[in-house]
């Protein structure tokens, strides 16, 4: 039975860990914190899967989630029903797969983005086809809000 070099394996492990979900480029890992009986949540974390990310997930009472979110810096104006976290970011409610992308690849001194309430036709919360009006909010480190991107009405 031969056995792998010592080189063989120096060279193989960078390459695992490339190929996993959470180095892979193109393949960031975000962990959402959400109510139980939340079934929109459910429906994002499916449109993040679905545009590439490794999700992970938690559950938290509705207390404890407030007080994730305060944590994490989320203005009570900007508030949505599940918090997540990537890349050093803190992503709130609805935020499309894309915009979390180019926060990502623009990292921007900032805590975030926010997608305030539940706008109908944003990921997870029915069909785009009928999506109503809303924008995704960058939440800068000062605190200041500002327009990150806007989403027209289908």
């Amino acid at each position: 039975m031969t056995h792998p070099s010592r080189r063989t394996f120096l060279f193989a492990i960078p390459a695992l860990a490339l190929a996993s979900p959470v180095f892979a480029q193109g393949q960031p890992s975000i962990h959402v914190v959400k109510d139980p009986g939340c079934p929109c949540c459910n429906a994002w974390i499916g449109h993040l899967r679905d545009n590439g990310f490794a999700v992970s997930f938690e559950e938290r009472s509705v207390e404890d989630l407030a007080a994730f979110k305060r944590e994490q810096g989320i203005p009570d104006a900007l508030v949505s029903c599940h918090t997540a976290t990537v890349g050093g970011y803190t992503i709130e409610g609805h935020v499309p797969a894309a915009d979390i992308r180019r926060l990502l690849a623009e990292a921007p001194d900032a805590i975030g983005l926010a997608v305030p309430g539940m706008p109908y036709g944003s990921p997870g919360m029915g069909p785009e086809t009928e999506r109503e009006a809303y924008e995704v909010i960058l939440i800068g480190r000062d605190g200041r809000a500002t327009t990150f991107s806007r989403y027209e009405a289908a």
